[in-house]
């Protein structure tokens, strides 16, 4: 007798379909990922780290509002990723 439970796929979590919802394949979700994170990095507040014109002029952000919210987000797609990649997700279409 072989165990068949191994084989079918998990149902994909509400919040896994959230953060990737419109995106297919695992290359777009890096980017997605890396986006984030750059974006995140520019969300810190430069401005009041380094007093530069330039440094003003091209980090407009200077309070800590906006990397508040997007560390979660960059982790909520981490997690999510990390799921897709340890459950087969990119491989069969998963239902909800």
């Amino acid at each position: 007798m072989s165990d068949t439970s191994n084989l079918t796929p998990k149902k994909m979590p509400f919040w896994v379909l959230l953060a990737f919802s419109s995106i297919q394949k695992r290359k777009h979700a890096i980017i997605l990922i890396w986006a984030s994170i750059l974006f995140s990095l520019y969300c810190l507040p430069w401005a009041t780290f380094i007093n530069n014109e330039i440094i003003s002029t091209l980090f407009l952000i200077d309070d800590w509002s906006w990397i508040a919210m997007m560390a979660p987000i960059c982790i909520w797609y981490i997690l999510s990723l990390r799921w897709m990649d340890q459950n087969n997700g990119w491989e069969t279409p998963q239902e909800v």
